[in-house]
């Protein structure tokens, strides 16, 4: 019975496989035939795996660390009999202990060191090791295991928390460096392998693939990982993901997880950015960035709709900070970012990219669409300031003056006078249409808009009265949303999209 249920299930299967090739068979007459590589044999993939990892293998190193705790201090060294409780005194009143163990209640005490674990890889043979901030920052001690068994004291460290790497240094000898790979040059679908020590389990090999690229998982500021489903675990920190030529592309550094271990998604850290990042740390100690003072925002279907645009083409500004290098060389919201230095620019993180790396001091064109003409502006790079924070009069502001009522998007606009831009802390030119107020709940709030702001252009206009910015309104705000192009209290330029409920 069991044989002829098996037999029945196998001509099941045999008869749907055939449907399939038959379906698979009627689309290629219907369509052009698409040409796909042959899958290499198992055994060949196998070998290329085992090629890989002994080859990198004596390369991987494993990372202790010791950080030892201050003293937790109580609320009060001595403490009176008043403030011991009641059912404690009265259970101790008799013992002769008793007055000591109050008289040390509430003093520092002692906490065992805290110790953590990750991975790391030999960039140079003179003994310089990359790895994450987050595994060796802060710590009292860095102790470092070669794959040989040989341990050594980890000196010299110099880290970049923006990105999350750092290198360490040990005085070792016979060290085998690994490469480091174009990781611009990785694509989506990719075998690689993931190396390190999850779980305190030294030089594990973990394979997967490619499964994205320019992700953002919003623990650093440097926002371009690579995506991977090789397992990743706790340990695995700071270890080499690596292609199939043994090169490195990335260095593992957090997981996407519900569960607290490997749930499938992995982020390591580009080789194009650690390479970058490790040269810099190894020459000066320290990472310095250039700087040009926007905002950006990536151009989505409402914004492509919005500005005329193609989707994913360029980098818009959203934002210009005041003083900044964006401002001295003309650059204004609304403008599409095309190309910097000759870089084509798809993205914000293309951008950021091609911005950081440039050289502090140094003038660079910067190719930009603006109402659908290209134009071409100088752009001088200064170095990014260490905060970035941008300091508001909003908060201080005073009250705004009234009008008669809010309008559909949920403010009141006035022409800019004088009175009105000292009232509001307004500096620089008086031209445009002050908001003198904001609806709670109103589009206009949740765009970000506040009092004191002053609008510029409204859908694309120069507004300087009230008329022209009704008439932009009623245009375009029932829509895709009115773009308006706001100047606030402390000089920063920027555009929002606002559309009306």
């Amino acid at each position: 019975m069991s044989t002829g249920t098996s037999i029945r299930q196998t001509l099941m299967m045999s008869m749907a496989a055939g449907a399939l090739a038959v379906s698979a068979i009627t689309w290629t007459h219907k369509q052009e035939a698409v040409a796909i590589p042959s899958a290499p044999k198992a055994d060949e993939l196998s070998a290329a795996f085992r090629a890989v990892a002994a080859e990198a293998t004596p390369s991987i190193v494993s990372i202790e660390t010791i950080t030892h705790m201050k003293q937790v201090q109580g609320r009060n060294p001595q403490v009176g009999e008043d403030e011991i409780p009641a059912p404690l005194r009265e259970f101790f009143r008799n013992d002769p202990r008793a007055d000591e163990m109050f008289r040390n209640r509430g003093r520092g005490r002692a906490t065992p060191p805290r110790r953590g674990m990750g991975s790391g890889f030999i960039i140079d043979a003179g003994g310089i090791i990359l790895t994450n901030n987050h595994v060796v920052n802060g710590a009292d001690e860095v102790k470092v295991r070669l794959h040989d068994g040989r341990e050594f004291i980890g000196r010299d460290i110099k880290t970049d928390p923006r990105t999350d790497v750092a290198i360490v240094r040990i005085d070792a000898s016979g060290l085998k460096p690994l490469q480091l790979g174009d990781s611009h040059l990785t694509q989506v679908g990719d075998w690689v392998l993931a190396i390190g020590s999850p779980f305190g389990l030294d030089m594990s090999v973990t394979a997967g693939i490619i499964s994205a690229k320019g992700r953002s998982n919003r623990i650093t500021a440097r926002a371009d990982f690579l995506q991977t489903d090789a397992a990743i675990n706790p340990g695995n920190s700071g270890g080499p993901l690596i292609n199939l030529r043994g090169e490195v592309i990335g260095i593992n550094t957090a997981i996407a997880t519900e569960s607290g271990g490997y749930d499938g998604i992995g982020f390591a850290i580009p080789s194009h950015i650690a390479g970058w990042v490790s040269q810099k740390l190894i020459a000066n100690g320290e990472v310095t960035r250039g700087y040009i003072g926007t905002e950006i925002k990536a151009v989505d279907a409402q914004t492509a709709r919005q500005f005329n645009l193609k989707v994913r083409e360029g980098a818009l500004v959203r934002s210009v900070l005041p003083g900044s290098p964006a401002e001295k060389a003309g650059l204004e919201p609304g403008d599409l970012i095309l190309k910097l230095n000759e870089t084509p620019i798809n993205d914000p993180t293309s951008l950021q990219g091609a911005v950081e790396q440039l050289a502090i001091g140094k003038s660079y064109p910067v190719q930009i669409s603006r109402g659908g003409k290209h134009e071409t502006l100088t752009l001088t790079v200064a170095e990014m300031p260490k905060n970035l924070s941008v300091a508001s009069n909003h908060d201080e502001e005073p009250a705004p003056q009234r009008a008669t009522k809010f309008d559909s998007l949920g403010v009141e606009v006035r022409a800019l006078t004088k009175d009105l831009a000292k009232q509001f802390g307004i500096t620089g030119t008086t031209t445009g249409l002050v908001i003198s107020g904001i609806e709670e709940g109103s589009p206009a709030q949740a765009a970000g808009l506040k009092a004191g702001d002053v609008i510029e252009k409204a859908g694309g206009q120069v507004v300087t009265t009230v008329e022209e910015y009704e008439k932009a309104r009623d245009q375009f705000s029932k829509g895709d949303g009115l773009v308006l192009n706001v100047r606030s209290s402390d000089g920063r330029k920027f555009f929002v999209v606002v559309k009306a409920e």
